[in-house]
């Protein structure tokens, strides 16, 4: 069974294989340091024989330049953002990075691809700055309904062209969740965010493809409504932040698969190798099985050694690969 269907199987729940799909956010912090150690990032990839790859575009909802000028000398308030536009979604040139990675995970490695999709909250907090944008939410109602409103056209244009493209799943980020709670109210996250959230999975689902969710932090109080919205995948279900592994395994594993498992923010990078393989047992005697593809729950940090990396990913990879 090729990677690709292995992780499609996986998140259908029906993976009838002993193998759990392997991966791992590997790049953003460490890419000298692997670089110097393996020859390049693709390389430690490549030695631990990934099962997916989390592909990235550099093509923006807004030019930057336009922001900057708006934001001089005033505050950027969603009245004003309205007045920009926004960037060409269809402007087909500026795809090629992603064309170039397809061929290298998808069609050379055969790996299942996923890409990173702007999602509301998280995609407007770098035009507001998140405080700004938590008090417009109570602030400019009326007018961040617009603007979230074209955010999802846009979004929804943009996981098209990528599925148009071959990727394998849509992968929305957008962090909801503090360590304990959501950073607003489960009422406002229906009202505000919910429904610009389905303009594009709906559209997602309607052309049969897979739809995946990051968010950080403790999202319990809503997961009833990232099944309703037709989430296949959540990344990471965050132990640390208040969401058990018994929640998902109690109520949730005939709905949802879980992307995650390896704990970048308290078991890996800490130094602790007997703790660290303690708890990357403990994660695989909970999930595997399930409709679960082990990976780091954000990008591993700089502080952890690659002595450590290698170390958790030799494990997992024996213990997913038996």
């Amino acid at each position: 069974m090729n990677s690709r269907k292995l992780v499609a199987d996986t998140i259908k729940g029906c993976n009838t294989t002993n193998r759990t799909p392997l991966y791992g956010w590997v790049s953003a912090n460490l890419t000298n340091e692997l670089t110097a150690a393996y020859g390049s990032v693709e390389a430690f990839e490549d030695k631990y024989e990934f099962d997916m790859a989390h592909l990235f575009s550099s093509v923006e909802t807004y030019d930057q330049t336009l922001l900057s000028a708006a934001r001089a000398g005033e505050e950027l308030t969603p009245d004003l953002l309205l007045d920009i536009s926004t960037t060409d979604v269809n402007d087909l040139s500026r795809y090629q990075s992603v064309r170039d990675a397809l061929t290298h995970h998808q069609t050379e490695r055969g790996r299942f691809c996923y890409i990173q999709t702007p999602g509301i909250f998280e995609a407007l907090n770098g035009v507001f700055g998140i405080e700004n944008h938590l008090c417009y939410l109570a602030m400019y109602p009326d007018e961040l309904h617009e603007v979230y409103r074209r955010q999802a056209e846009w979004n929804r244009q943009y996981a098209m062209n990528m599925l148009d493209l071959g990727v394998d799943m849509v992968h929305i980020s957008d962090d909801w969740g503090s360590q304990t709670t959501l950073m607003f109210s489960p009422t406002m996250w229906r009202n505000m965010i919910f429904p610009y959230h389905k303009i594009t999975c709906d559209a997602v689902k309607k052309r049969d493809a897979f739809l995946s969710l990051h968010s950080d932090g403790c999202i319990a109080s809503v997961l009833d409504g990232v099944v309703e919205l037709g989430y296949d995948v959540v990344h990471p279900w965050q132990e640390v932040a208040g969401m058990p592994y018994s929640i998902y395994l109690d109520k949730y594993q005939d709905k949802l698969a879980i992307l995650g498992g390896m704990c970048v923010q308290s078991t890996l990078g800490f130094g602790d190798l007997p703790r660290l393989e303690s708890e990357i047992r403990r994660v695989f005697s909970l999930l595997k099985g399930k409709r679960w593809m082990c990976c780091t729950t954000h990008f591993v940090q700089n502080h952890c050694s690659l002595e450590e990396l290698a170390f958790a990913f030799d494990l997992a990879a024996k213990l997913a690969r038996p």
